[in-house]
C-alpha cells in the first residue's frame, strides 16, 4: 500500500507539471496560431482598424524572431516541468522516481502543452493569433537577444555543412502559396475552374515573358507598304484585325502600323478616291519591345504608353513576333472572342477524348482549353514540346508518350510539325462507386 507522503508527492508534482504545461500550452498555441493564420484576413482586419491584427502582422513580418522566441519559451517550460517533477518524486520514491516523473511529465506535457492547445489553434488560427498577440510580442522582445544568439549559432553550423541561409530569403513565397491554395480549392470543389485559371493567370504575369505569349512572326498578317493604295485598302478590309504592320522590302523591315480607323478617316478625307490616299501620312510609328521582358512589365508599359500593340524583337533586333494588350489580358481571363475570331482555333476535339492540334498552338492555351497539365517550361508550342522531348524532328506517323499523354505526328512541312493527335491520360475508375 502506497504511503500518503508518496501520494502527496505525486499529486504535488502532477499539479506543478500541469500548471507549467498550461503556461507552455500558451506558447504552443501562439506558435501554431500565428503560423497558420491567414495573412489576407489579418491584413483586412488591420485595414479595418484592429490593433491585435496589426500586432500579429508585425510578428509575422519577423517570423524567425517570433517563432524562435516562442519555441525557446516553450522548451524552457517543458524542461522546467520535467526538472521539478523529477526533483519532487526522487526523494520519496528513490531511483524509480525518475521513471515515474518521466511518465507523468510526458503525459501531462503531451496533453496540456502540445496536443490540446495546438488542436484548438489549428481549428481557430486567427482567433488564437489575435488573442495571444500582446503577450507573444512581449515574450519575443524579452527573449530576442537569446534568439539572436541561437540563430547565429544555427547559421554558423549550417554554414559548416555547406548550407547558406540569407537574411532576405523569401520564406513566405506568397505567390506560390496562393497558387497552391487555389489548386487545392479547385480540387476540393470550392473554386471553379474558370476562377482558378484567372487567378493563376494573373500570378503568372510575373513569371512569363513576352516571348511566351507573342504571336509568332509566321502568323502575323502584314501588308507591303509599297503596294498601291487601293490594294492596301482591300487587304486591310479583308483582315480580321484593326491594326496591321506595314513592311517595305522584306517582312522583317517593319516601317509602320496601319490602324483601321485612321485608314477610314483618310478614305473619307479623300472622298473615296484611292489616288488621293496618303498611306504614309496615316500610318503610325511602330513600337518595338524585347522578347525577354516580363508580361507584368509589358502590361504596365502598355498602360503607361496608352498603346496596345508592339512588335517583338530579339537581342539582335530581328523581328520575332507581335504582342497586343489583348494577348496579355487573355492570359488572365482566357480567350476574348469577337465576331471575327474562331473558337478554339487550331484545336479540334475528336470522338473518344483525343484532340487534333495544329503544331503552332501554344501549350498554355491548350492546357486552359482542355484543362490539361502539359509542361510549358521548355517550349511554347505543342510542336516545340514534342521536338524537345523527342530530341529530334519526328516524321509523320511516329508516336510518343510524354508526361502521361500520347502524341502522334499527323503532318509535317519540311522541318515544321504541322498537326498532331494528342490523347490525354485515361481517368482511373472511381472504386468508391458501386453498381
Amino acid at each position: 500500500m502506497i504511503a500518503w507522503p508518496i501520494l502527496a508527492a505525486i499529486g504535488l508534482a502532477s499539479l506543478i507539471a500541469v500548471i507549467i504545461a498550461v503556461i507552455s500550452g500558451f506558447f504552443s498555441a501562439a506558435e501554431t496560431g500565428i503560423t497558420a493564420a491567414s495573412r489576407a484576413r489579418l491584413h483586412n482586419l488591420e485595414k479595418e482598424g484592429s490593433k491585435p491584427a496589426a500586432r500579429v502582422n508585425r510578428l509575422i513580418e519577423k517570423r524567425d524572431r517570433t517563432i524562435g522566441g516562442l519555441l525557446l519559451g516553450n522548451n524552457l517550460l517543458n524542461t522546467l516541468a520535467a526538472a521539478v517533477t523529477t526533483s519532487l518524486l526522487t526523494k520519496p520514491l528513490g531511483d524509480i522516481g525518475v521513471a515515474v516523473a518521466t511518465g507523468v511529465t510526458t503525459v501531462i506535457v503531451l496533453i496540456f502543452a502540445e496536443v490540446l492547445p495546438k488542436t484548438y489553434a489549428i481549428a481557430f488560427p486567427e482567433r488564437v493569433a489575435l488573442w495571444v498577440s500582446r503577450p507573444a510580442a512581449w515574450v519575443t522582445t524579452i527573449l530576442s537577444p537569446v534568439v539572436a544568439v541561437v540563430h547565429w549559432l544555427v547559421r554558423k553550423t549550417l554554414g559548416l555543412l555547406g548550407l547558406k541561409i540569407t537574411a532576405d530569403a523569401d520564406v513566405f513565397a506568397a505567390r506560390a502559396e496562393l497558387r497552391g491554395a487555389v489548386d487545392l480549392g479547385h480540387e476540393e470543389g470550392s473554386v471553379e475552374r474558370d476562377d482558378r485559371d484567372r487567378i493563376k493567370g494573373a500570378l503568372d504575369l510575373h513569371d512569363l515573358t513576352v516571348a511566351d505569349v507573342m504571336i509568332h512572326r509566321k502568323s502575323i498578317r502584314m501588308i507591303d507598304a509599297d503596294l498601291p493604295a487601293r490594294e492596301i485598302v482591300l487587304q486591310a478590309l479583308a483582315a480580321s484585325h484593326t491594326r496591321l504592320p506595314l513592311y517595305r522590302g522584306n517582312p522583317d523591315n517593319i516601317v509602320g502600323l496601319l490602324h483601321a480607323k485612321d485608314l477610314l478617316r483618310e478614305i473619307a478625307r479623300a472622298g473615296g478616291d484611292f489616288a488621293r490616299l496618303d498611306i504614309a501620312g496615316v500610318m503610325r510609328t511602330p513600337w518595338f519591345v524585347p522578347e525577354t521582358i516580363s508580361l507584368n512589365e509589358q502590361l504596365q508599359a502598355f498602360l503607361k504608353k496608352r498603346n496596345h500593340f508592339a512588335m517583338v524583337v530579339d537581342e539582335y533586333g530581328a523581328l520575332m513576333g507581335l504582342l497586343t494588350l489583348e494577348d496579355i489580358l487573355e492570359e488572365i481571363v482566357g480567350d476574348i472572342k469577337d465576331e471575327h475570331d474562331v473558337a478554339l482555333q487550331g484545336v479540334r476535339p475528336q470522338p473518344g477524348g483525343a484532340v487534333n492540334v495544329d503544331g503552332w498552338v501554344p501549350i498554355r492555351d491548350l492546357n486552359r482549353a482542355m484543362d490539361w497539365s502539359l509542361p510549358d517550361e521548355e517550349a511554347v508550342t505543342i510542336a516545340g514540346l514534342v521536338i524537345h522531348e523527342a530530341q529530334t524532328i519526328p516524321e509523320p506517323g511516329q508516336r510518343f508518350s510524354f508526361h502521361g499523354y500520347r502524341f502522334q505526328v499527323l503532318r509535317k512541312n519540311r522541318n515544321q510539325i504541322v498537326a498532331l493527335r494528342i490523347e490525354p491520360p485515361e481517368e482511373e475508375p472511381d472504386m468508391t462507386k458501386t453498381g
